[in-house]
């Protein structure tokens, strides 16, 4: 490889301490499966040896998860290695585990933050929902939220 491909390939790159959309995915994946199961970062941490600091990182996408790390992490959320790769934005995919074009990052990031099942308050309302022990109630609970929503909806037509 000669100098100034070298040179190119570094000046094509993100600053420093960019994450990589894979890694950004994957860490979205994790903190939705743990909040899923109401477990905290520093659980999940103690569970696999790591700190919580640790975990956010992962979290984030700032820090890259090895094989055996995300095999670990799925074993303890009860999860195959495949979960954390399922519903990959098609973004996410073109960009082949690099990074993401310098003028696709915004973009990208709209992607990925615009599900509302990776939300952390979506999250948290399916967890209080089934600790709802009583069906009827429950059922009135869906109910209830869905008219709220299709007012919603009406309103703003």
């Amino acid at each position: 490889m000669s100098a100034s491909t070298t040179a190119r390939k570094i000046a094509d790159r993100p600053p420093l301490g960019t994450p990589r959309p894979v890694d950004v995915h994957v860490g979205q994946r994790l903190r939705q499966r743990r909040t899923l199961l109401g477990m905290s970062q520093e659980k999940l941490g103690e569970a696999v040896n790591l700190t919580f600091q640790q975990i956010q990182k992962y979290e984030r996408g700032a820090n890259r998860i090895g094989a055996s790390r995300l095999f670990q992490l799925g074993q303890v959320l009860d999860v195959s290695v495949s979960y954390f790769f399922e519903d990959m934005p098609g973004e996410v995919t073109k960009t082949r585990g690099d990074y993401a074009a310098p003028d696709a990052t915004a973009e990208l990031e709209a992607v990925q933050t615009a599900d509302p099942m990776a939300r952390r308050e979506t999250l948290e309302l399916v967890r209080a929902y089934y600790k709802i022990e009583d069906p009827k109630v429950r059922k009135r609970m869906f109910e209830l939220t869905k008219s709220i929503a299709n007012a919603a909806e009406g309103a703003e037509d």
